[in-house]
């Protein structure tokens, strides 16, 4: 084996011997000090971050804080909602952002899929698939507000018949039992989401499957596995973590929408089993409300909200981590 040729005492890119092994980290000229002012850049903006967070926390809290001595923890259990009497809980608002979001995710995340698929394997030209895949891409830049107007102008008298249908047929089930729907109620607000969020799942699910590596394709199809055994049995476990990590992203994004779910929803305070009934969410109240507040204890209580809504989607980001450290070592 080779040694390595001795380094010059007057080289600026100095060596040394530890544990039997040649250290080759660089200790002074220029070189070094462009390497460590990048880490202190780095480490600046990395401290920034932080300390912002930390600022919107404090600022959000301090103040919340009217509605936080007045009600406590009672204020996410309360269904009570009077401005007059200054009669604050949010659990109205807390079920309609976490049933709107689950039910998003649930028909965002199969079609995300399966887009992800369409367009990084070979099952369409190339062409067509940079396309499509452009064209799905394209849906994340169209404004929110655009949407709900969409969705209030279009898809709503396009999607009422059928929740009509719905209630009449199924109105024996909770979760249809609303006579006559008007259209704006969680199931449309739900559906709305998935098509705002299904950028976000389907583009980040494609990079990480084109980011598998060919070999194992080529591997598995060697061993006379079929194209779909292959993706299901070979792509889609390994690149399982990438695909949660892009579904929590996506779920980040339909708790905080604001805009396009306000305009369908309905807007109201009641909390209701059937997905055909108007629901209200922790955006939308702070939306329709903020610029009203009428007293202190009115603007405590939705900054309250907001603290609620900061606190939900930092638990999911949380719970994505530990989730895809998990399948991490799982898979491992």
């Amino acid at each position: 084996m080779a040694t390595p040729e001795p380094v010059s005492p007057n080289s600026s890119h100095q060596s040394n011997i530890i544990d039997g092994n040649l250290d080759l980290t660089v200790t002074g000229g220029r070189n070094y000090w462009t390497n460590q002012a990048f880490r202190w850049l780095v480490c600046a903006f990395a401290t920034v971050t932080v300390i912002v967070l930390l600022s919107m926390t404090l600022i959000v809290f301090k103040q919340a804080s009217p509605a936080i001595d007045k009600f406590g923890l009672g204020f996410l259990t309360s269904l009570e909602w009077d401005t007059g009497s200054d009669l604050f809980g949010a659990l109205p608002y807390i079920y309609g952002t976490l049933v709107s979001s689950a039910i998003a995710i649930l028909f965002a995340f199969p079609i995300g899929v399966a887009v992800a698929l369409i367009t990084s394997e070979n099952f369409l030209p190339l062409s067509l698939r940079t396309g499509f895949a452009f064209v799905v891409e394209l849906i994340a830049a169209i404004p929110s507000v655009i949407v709900g107007l969409w969705g209030v102008f279009v898809f709503i008298p396009v999607l009422e018949p059928l929740q009509k249908w719905l209630a009449a047929t199924f109105g024996f089930i909770p979760l249809f039992n609303t006579p006559d729907p008007a259209g704006f109620n969680m199931l449309t607000a739900a559906i709305i989401l998935a098509i705002m969020i299904l950028p976000t799942l389907a583009a980040i699910s494609r990079d990480v499957l084109l980011a598998v590596p060919k070999e194992l394709r080529s591997a598995s199809m060697a061993l006379g596995a079929t194209r779909w055994e292959t993706i299901f049995r070979v792509l889609i476990p390994t690149a399982l973590s990438g695909v949660i990590s892009a579904t929590m992203l996506a779920l980040g994004r339909a708790l905080g929408e604001t805009m396009a779910v306000t305009m369908v929803i309905g807007n109201s305070s009641q909390i209701d089993a059937s997905l055909l009934a108007p629901a209200y969410t922790i955006p939308s109240v702070l939306a329709n409300e903020f610029a009203e507040a009428a007293s202190a204890l009115h603007t405590g209580a939705l900054t309250y909200l907001a603290l609620v809504l900061f606190a939900l989607t930092l638990l999911v980001n949380i719970a994505a981590n530990l989730l895809v450290q998990w399948l991490g070592v799982k898979t491992k």
